[in-house]
């Protein structure tokens, strides 16, 4: 099964992502180790996972091929991935798809990074910040489509912004894709619940995860707060309607 496939046919389609640290440089295994996060992903009901293999967040390759020795999920590599070669590494250490970045690559060089990945059998996981990166999404149909909440012009040290994902979901299912994705910054089940019932296919959560008591738990609340009726419409970070 592809990454897209898995993602799309979960009844909680949340990527829950390994990462050694966040982007301040504070640690979030703690005493677990790797496997025994992957081990409370499978159990939480994961479709798939997210590998942080950059540097910011003390990713290595390592991990990945770690992560890869320890699960049959599907597996996204997260990096900033500019070049062939990194894709065909990225396929034998296990990967399943991989992230593209639109603000970091010319658009003749992500459209030829597009279709090596998917020449390997690769998912492209392309990242959006903005309408604009939206709309130069080659191959979308083929493609999962991210929103990233955060600024990677930060460092992605600031707190997400949850209302990018809001604006830019009509223009990220405008590209064609089967699977828009809202990335980073989620931390409270409710706004998850939120983000999916206002149509995105997934949602890609690390650091709320990691620092759960237990991802199972998170994701129960998660359930919890899609059984609840809501008002119509409201997404986080959505202005309310002023009153007259």
């Amino acid at each position: 099964m592809t990454f897209t496939d898995a993602l799309l046919s979960a009844p909680r389609p949340v990527i829950m992502e390994v990462k050694r640290q966040d982007a301040d440089g504070t640690g979030l295994l703690g005493a677990r180790s790797v496997t025994d996060v992957v081990a409370a992903y499978e159990e939480a009901g994961a479709p798939c996972v997210s590998v942080v293999t950059g540097r910011w967040f003390g990713g290595s390759e390592a991990l990945l091929e770690e992560v890869a020795a320890s699960t049959r999920l599907p597996l996204l590599r997260k990096d900033f991935l500019t070049s062939q070669r990194q894709l065909e590494r990225s396929r034998e250490l296990g990967a399943s798809a991989v992230l593209l970045t639109v603000r970091l690559l010319p658009g003749g060089v992500l459209s030829r990074l597009v279709d090596h990945a998917l020449d390997l059998g690769l998912t492209p996981f392309v990242e959006v910040a903005d309408a604009a990166e939206a709309t130069a999404v080659p191959r979308a149909e083929r493609c999962v489509v991210a929103v990233n909440n955060k600024d990677i012009a930060t460092r992605e040290r600031l707190p997400g912004d949850l209302d990018r994902s809001s604006t830019l979901l009509p223009a990220v299912r405008a590209t064609g894709t089967r699977c828009a994705v809202s990335a980073s910054g989620i931390t409270d089940p409710a706004d998850a619940a939120r983000l999916l019932d206002a149509g995105f296919g997934g949602l890609l959560i690390g650091t709320g995860l990691l620092r759960a008591a237990h991802p199972a738990h998170w994701c129960a609340a998660l359930d919890a707060a899609r059984e609840r009726p809501r008002g119509p419409g409201r997404i986080p970070g959505q202005t309310r309607p002023a009153r007259r």
